[in-house]
């Protein structure tokens, strides 16, 4: 592997022009394609094996199409003080709306509110439903407009008029203006790591380089394989942050080669050999975890799992072929001013020299300091006891907002079951008399306690299909309504004896009951996939058999105290004003599931960083505890750098109107930080350290078992010791001056290791 990666880091490094002309040819290439391409469907989300999307199915096989499909809003009016709707001249000027918004374009329907009885008790609100023939993405501007004059026109007689419905909500964007600032953290980062702008520069460049590839080939195949607009989202989030990142790895490897008196043809291939291998291997653990979506069996979900994972390889093969190809462009730019030919030369013995020292802090305190790590993760997650499944409707929406006002004005004049109704479905096919039996149906659902009120039913053609809704006492997002909808499903036996007809419950609110129980049922199976295959990968990459079990116990740590956080935020409401969370409500079905795959690819990332440069000390000779300081002295810095990258990228995110990419912005962030900081680089030491030389031993039938591949340049380490497989096949073409330089800081490694060694071995006296 690693002598396979250092041909292409050289081939790239010495063929950069071609390389750059084939990576902006790829560009343009797939930007024609989105261009040409057709434009993507509209966002569905369905739960294929759930009742409530049975139901959903059933009502649009059975019903109009364009009821099942269009987009819905609801005009919402509420007389002035001390008035009713039902007086002369508001009623004038409610029946002059509804007139209005019904001879607008794209208009399926209106109800009439006053004859439809959709009047509140107290006669001071009334609400109109309007059906569109096309779904919400495809309504055109003078569509929404001529809603939205007709509602200034009620609100000029003298009424208030609110728009609910999500048919005119302004589609959420994914970042806001922080997503920049996101990016700008991540620069000022690059900048202050390598000192350099060629250096900061080149990460920035790959990862936007990737990401344009990424999302233009999402557009282009968006039509043909269903990939809406909201799929490409995550893959922009993680192809931006790993781009950077793994770019981040192979340029820290170059200057460190170059440092010790490499030619730059030479120290490129080294880095893709070395860096490149640990980025590829942490690609496939990031795509492992992405792609093992499908299990969950959400559609939705899948995609962009999948999405996601396609940008993640871009990344992967931009960082490990355009990346030395830029560097090949500015082979000294990119060093530290210092190290840059002619000036003051790199020293081995100060570089990582925090790194190391943290190191053997943790190997000395290795009791303490895992125990405090781990109760303190532990602490973080107890929020999680209390998560709650759900959706958040437009009563989460900013006050400032028309659909949040006609929320809150329907709740006010109906009660706060009128925004989330539950949709019943008959199926009378059975049934000896199909009005009887929905008679009786209807009757047994009016009796449950929690339900306000009943819509009269609509029949199907064949007049064997029911449809009706049961407005509950309680709000969408209550545990009671939850509670209801498991009652009246409970109900269903007795009646389906009784009467020979059947029914089911959808609704927003059922739907979240079954996509919570789906998400539930599927997080264990799961787990069970990704880890497994993630456990077999890093069995391979480290030849361990312990440290796949620590990796993967560190992942659980992350990823409970990164839903728990997330839980304190959003459902409990610490910080919720600084992070621009207008109300607190129940964590979004799909969001633990989303954490789960995203943290475990990304902390098995940082593991697969980190502890291959321990593995490498190891392989080259250096006993366990000298190999974790070795370890951390040539790459905590780096690794540091680059979770603060990450976590600004992600947190860009939080600024976006979508609930649900705010959550997983912020989910991310703190993940990534919990991950980076706590687990790898303060856990991970102090489990290595009570382990010993225990950590890398693998069973003798495992070893012989396992393929072998060398991400830690050991075929590199021996070519250049011994001639017999050497890495940079233009070495005879360098002055003797350099070969030199290259012997005298070979020296200074080996003294490096020997201090290192020294230092460990002092350690142990300390700690006995």
């Amino acid at each position: 592997m690693a002598a396979l990666l250092a041909r292409i880091g050289r081939t790239a490094f010495r063929r950069r022009w071609y390389v750059v002309a084939l990576w902006i040819g790829v560009l343009f290439a797939v930007l024609f394609a989105a261009a040409k391409a057709p434009a993507a469907p509209s966002d569905s989300y369905t739960m294929p094996g759930t009742e409530s999307q049975a139901a959903s199915t059933l009502i649009s096989q059975h019903f109009s199409a364009g009821t099942a499909d269009g987009a819905s809003a609801q005009l919402v009016f509420v007389a002035p003080d001390g008035q009713k709707v039902t007086a002369a001249q508001d009623k004038a000027a409610i029946e002059k709306v509804v007139a209005e918004t019904a001879a607008g374009p794209q208009i399926a329907s209106v109800s009439d509110p006053l004859g439809a009885g959709a009047v509140s008790k107290d006669g001071s609100t009334a609400y109109a439903d309007v059906t569109f023939t096309v779904p919400a993405n495809n309504l055109t501007d003078a569509a929404k407009s001529s809603v939205e004059h007709a509602a200034q026109d009620g609100r000029s007689a003298g009424l208030t008029v609110e728009i609910g419905g999500s048919a005119l909500v302004t589609q959420p964007s994914a970042g806001g203006a922080t997503e920049g600032i996101g990016i700008l953290a991540a620069a000022i980062v690059l900048l202050l790591t390598f000192g350099s702008l060629a250096a900061a520069g080149v990460p920035l460049l790959t990862a936007v380089l990737g990401v344009g590839i990424s999302m233009s080939a999402i557009t282009a195949l968006g039509h043909a394989l269903g990939l809406s607009e909201t799929t490409g989202t995550l893959a922009t989030m993680l192809g931006l942050a790993v781009g950077i990142d793994y770019a981040v790895f192979i340029i820290s490897r170059y200057r460190e080669e170059r440092g010790r008196g490499r030619a730059a043809q030479e120290a490129a291939g080294l880095a893709v050999g070395t860096a490149g291998s640990a980025v590829v291997f942490a690609g496939l653990t990031v795509v492992i975890g992405l792609a093992g979506l499908w299990v969950v069996g959400v559609p939705m979900l899948t995609k962009m799992g999948l999405a996601a994972a396609g940008a993640v390889l871009i990344g992967v093969l931009v960082a490990i072929t355009l990346v030395p190809a830029l560097v090949g462009l500015f082979p000294n730019a990119v060093l530290a001013r210092s190290a840059r030919p002619g000036r003051k030369k790199y020293k081995p013995s100060r570089a990582g020299r925090w790194g190391a020292g943290w190191a053997r802090f943790v190997c000395r305190r290795r009791v303490a300091v895992l125990l405090l790590g781990v109760v303190g993760l532990g602490v973080v997650a107890t929020p999680i006891a209390s998560l709650h499944l759900g959706t958040q409707d437009n009563g989460y929406l900013s006050t400032s907002t028309t659909e949040r006002r006609a929320y809150d004005d329907l709740a006010k004049g109906f009660g706060a079951g009128v925004n989330g109704p539950l949709t019943i479905v008959v199926d009378a096919q059975k049934a000896s008399s199909a009005h009887d039996a929905v008679a009786e149906v209807e009757h047994q659902i009016a009796a449950t306690p929690g339900v306000a009120s009943l819509s009269a039913a609509r029949y199907d053609q064949a007049g064997d299909i029911a449809v009706f809704t049961a407005v509950p006492t309680t709000s969408p997002s209550s545990q009671a309504t939850s509670d209801l909808v498991n009652s009246i499903r409970a109900e269903r036996g007795g009646l389906e004896s009784q009467t020979g007809a059947t029914y089911m419950v959808t609704g927003s609110t059922a739907s979240d009951i079954d996509s919570a129980a789906k998400v539930k049922h599927a997080l264990i199976p799961y787990l069970a996939v990704v880890m497994g295959l993630a456990i077999l990968l890093l069995l391979v990459v480290f030849r361990s058999a312990l440290i796949p079990v620590k990796a993967a116990f560190g992942f659980l740590l992350s990823v409970l105290a990164a839903i728990g956080a997330v839980v304190a935020v959003f459902q409990w409401g610490w910080l919720a004003n600084l992070l621009g969370v207008h109300q607190t409500g129940p964590i979004m079905t799909l969001m633990p599931i989303f954490m789960v795959g995203i943290v475990f690819g990304l902390a098995m990332d940082y593991e697969v960083f980190l502890v291959s440069r321990m593995r490498e000390a190891h392989a080259h000779g250096q006993d366990a505890h000298s190999s974790i300081v070795t370890g951390f002295r040539a790459s905590a810095r780096v690794v540091t750098a680059a979770a603060l990258i990450m976590a600004s990228v992600f947190a860009g995110f939080i600024g976006g109107d979508n609930a649900m990419i705010k959550m997983i912005g912020f989910g991310l962030a703190i993940a990534v930080l919990f991950d980076a900081f706590v687990v790898r680089m303060t856990i991970v030491p102090a489990v290595l350290s009570l382990l010993g030389e225990r950590a890398w031993r693998l069973p003798r039938w495992l070893d012989r078992a396992l393929p072998r591949v060398d991400i830690e340049g050991e075929k590199l380490a021996a070519g250049r010791s011994d001639g017999s497989v050497r890495l940079a096949q233009d070495l005879h073409d360098q002055p003797e001056q350099q070969q030199r330089g290259e012997r005298q800081a070979d020296r200074a490694d080996h003294r490096l290791e020997a201090d290192a060694l020294a230092g460990a071995r002092s350690d142990g006296q300390q700690d006995g």
